[in-house]
């Protein structure tokens, strides 16, 4: 009995010598690091992105004359998807859990026409939702947003790109903001009757006296101003009168590629008493300082061939193909984007910036962000420079969350 319980007693030490020294090697061996890549979707997970600018509708619209009986949203053909560089496979791979879903008109089109293009190209957004209802959901409020995310739908806001699409009226204005619209981009390409645009002449000075109407209405509405689009003078005075925060829903900063659609430090600075964001697009236009410098010079080319060729359209051509074959066009980049995202840290601070990809309004995406599942990769970038998750989250929808929450505030007071 006593050797036996000798035994027993060798073979329980025996036991725990061998657990202590197992447990002192797990501890002396730390858990490998998550990386970039895990951070981001970690982060993304929690808080899904809420994009500011997507111009699928635009898409839907010219490719299949907003006939949703020719496409399936679900997974697009890669030819379709070149051009939308959306659909619900992709979505969902990227973490999107918020779209402000742009309904664009061209600017140059009559005012009654633009009025109802814009109504057609709310109507698309509605089908959408309508088609693929376990996906979309309509969102106008912050809450209801956060509302969408949680039941895992993707919160469908929409926003309209461009002044002209009210046709200078106040009570049109209204009836739009009734259809759903929840913001307003106060120009497009071309200078309206009230506000300047960024790429065409001024002739304001910023905002017409009405122009200050239209601001104030949005204000009572609750409709958010958008001030990408517009003159760096147009940006004061609508930072100077409004009473709610704004929003740039795809531009970045103009310190790193001079385009004239980029927001400028003079802007950037003020952010902080407004509470607005920039929301940091993908427009390789707008992203490579080099790739704006070949667009000018491209335009430049054109436009002298024109007047060399005039009437011979196919030497015209020609004389062009031939520079682009000589000097090929340049290529954004993701890292050119995180750049920007850390310029406007710099001088705006971290709770002024968010995401606008222009995802369907653009013939090419910077090399890394070529359709809406490639967001995370936006996010490692951001974690290799540093960012912390807390940084991460208030990128991907809390700073545009908190902008809406802004804006349902101040709506009802006047200046």
């Amino acid at each position: 009995m006593i050797v036996r319980n000798q035994v027993a007693a060798f073979h329980v030490r025996k036991f725990l010598h061998v657990s202590v020294l197992a447990l002192l090697a797990a501890m002396a061996v730390p858990a490998a690091a998550a990386t970039p890549e895990e951070t981001a979707r970690e982060v993304l997970a929690k808080s899904p992105i809420i994009d500011g600018h997507n111009d699928t509708p635009h898409q839907i619209a010219e490719l299949f004359a907003r006939d949703f009986s020719k496409f399936d949203l679900t997974a697009l053909p890669a030819d379709v998807l070149a051009k939308t560089h959306t659909d619900i496979k992709n979505a969902r791979a990227g973490y999107l859990g918020g779209q402000y879903w742009s309904v664009y008109v061209d600017a140059a089109l009559p005012k009654h026409e633009a009025v109802t293009r814009n109504i057609q190209q709310i109507d698309v957004v509605r089908q959408m939702m309508a088609r693929y209802p376990e996906t979309f959901t309509y969102a106008a409020t912050a809450a209801e947003v956060e509302a969408a995310m949680k039941k895992g739908k993707i919160a469908s806001l929409i926003g309209m790109e461009g002044g002209h699409s009210i046709g200078s009226s106040l009570e049109i204005l209204r009836q739009t903001y009734a259809l759903g619209a929840r913001y307003m981009t106060l120009t497009h390409s071309l200078t309206t009757d009230w506000a300047d645009s960024a790429t065409d002449a001024p002739k304001h000075d910023g905002l017409s006296p009405f122009g200050f109407e239209v601001l104030a209405e949005m204000n009572r509405l609750g409709m958010i101003a958008d001030i990408s689009h517009v003159s760096e003078a147009t940006m004061h005075d609508v930072l100077d009168k409004s009473t709610a925060p704004i929003l740039f829903t795809h531009s970045n900063a103009r310190a790193i590629t001079p385009h004239p659609r980029n927001v400028p430090d003079s802007i950037l600075k003020r952010l902080p008493q407004n509470g607005g964001v920039v929301m940091v697009t993908f427009v390789p236009g707008f992203t490579s300082a080099a790739r704006r410098q070949w667009e000018y010079e491209r335009s430049a080319v054109a436009g002298r061939a024109k007047t060399e060729f005039s009437g011979n359209p196919a030497d015209e051509k020609a004389a062009v193909d031939a520079w682009i074959a000589a000097n090929p066009q340049p290529k954004a980049t993701l890292a050119q984007v995180a750049d920007h995202i850390d310029h406007i840290r710099k001088v705006a601070g971290i709770d002024h910036i968010g995401i606008g990809g222009d995802f369907g309004g653009v013939d090419e995406l910077p090399v890394g962000l070529e359709n809406v599942s490639t967001y995370p990769a936006l996010f490692a970038e951001l974690v290799r420079r540093g960012y912390a998750k807390t940084d991460l989250a208030k990128i991907a929808q809390g700073n545009v969350l908190r902008v809406m929450r802004g804006v349902e505030k101040a709506a009802g007071k006047s200046f």
